[in-house]
């Protein structure tokens, strides 16, 4: 998965910041428009003209334009994506889809231009480039932060408990075994615990998993992408696993609860131009948010990118078991 979130998204935020901004995103049509190089497809009218891409006019979903539904350019910000423009159309609001675009720089500028409507972003990572400085955690005081961070023409809707972010996991039997549930219920057992996660993991959180929750452990491995495999193998037992990777079903992998908010908020929040969602739509968007959770987001995800599923077909399910579609 791409690094559009947190740590793990830095990458992206830089390669991709200098490709798209320095350049263009590149299309197949070698158009010099950064959304050229997404998928596009149009639902419920032909959305082009005066339409919600045509720039700052926007379309408004109470006036009958069209809301333009954004994603960056990874499988999950893509299925994210086909959960909004479809739970939009059920709802009567003329859609179309502009997926696999690119960086937050692109997409953000996008936004504020008017050629994307709705994007679905992750509070904590959009907090932390809009005031990189700002240090709230929790998930109402990370909303309360972007609310007076964004410009006027955006707003953010209702976030969902639907988090993608860090996590310490262990295998079902290690929490079985030790009882644990939470990473506060680790102190007992650290001592005699190998940890895993990416290299510059142990650098970054040693320090502070032992000031907040008191945990020294035996070994550090840099596990990197095999950090799953590696709990799975019984390398380690504890493991820096992101918690809508698609392992984390597929090995049934437990992320323990972080009560201390060590890891900061990431939840799945909407991001919008104001000029082009009305009220039926931010009740459609609002919708979705209440109803997606960490687990059935990373059930969704195990759909795509394990099964190889189409995302709009994934996206169509759960929308219709939820009663969204």
């Amino acid at each position: 998965m791409s690094t559009f979130k947190g740590s793990r998204r830095a990458v992206l935020l830089g390669t991709l910041a200098a490709l798209a901004l320095g350049a263009t995103a590149c299309g197949s049509s070698g158009s010099s428009d950064p959304l050229g190089g997404g998928s596009s497809a149009s639902a419920g009218a032909t959305a082009s003209g005066s339409g919600a891409a045509s720039g700052g006019s926007g379309g408004a979903g109470g006036s009958g334009g069209t809301v333009v539904v954004g994603s960056a350019n990874f499988p999950e910000n893509v299925l994210l994506g086909s959960i909004y423009s479809q739970a939009l159309k059920a709802k009567g609001v003329k859609v179309q889809e502009k997926f696999n675009i690119g960086s937050r720089e692109v997409l953000y500028g996008q936004l504020q231009s008017g050629n994307l409507t709705v994007l679905p972003e992750y509070n904590g990572a959009l907090l932390a480039y809009l005031d990189a400085k700002n240090t709230a955690v929790t998930t109402p005081d990370v909303n309360a932060a972007l609310t007076k961070a964004l410009p006027a023409s955006l707003a953010i809707l209702d976030s969902s408990p639907a988090e993608d972010k860090d996590s310490l996991s262990v295998t079902q039997e290690t929490a079985d075994k030790y009882s644990l549930k939470s990473i506060a219920d680790l102190a007992a057992k650290a001592g005699e615990f190998t940890i895993g996660g990416p290299p510059e993991f142990k650098t970054r959180r040693e320090q502070q998993f032992k000031d907040v929750y008191g945990l020294t452990f035996k070994e550090w491995k840099p596990t990197a992408d095999t950090t799953a495999n590696a709990l799975k193998d019984g390398n380690i037992q504890v493991g820096n696993v992101f918690t809508t990777d698609p392992k984390i079903v597929q090995y049934k992998l437990v992320p323990l609860s972080d009560p201390k908010n060590v890891f900061g908020a990431q939840n799945v929040t909407p991001l919008i131009n104001k000029a082009g969602v009305d009220a039926n739509a931010t009740a459609a968007l609002n919708a979705v948010s209440a109803k997606l959770d960490t687990a059935g987001l990373t059930a969704l995800m195990k759909r795509v990118s394990v099964d190889k599923e189409d995302p709009s077909a994934v996206a169509k399910d759960w929308l219709k078991s939820n009663g969204l579609g």
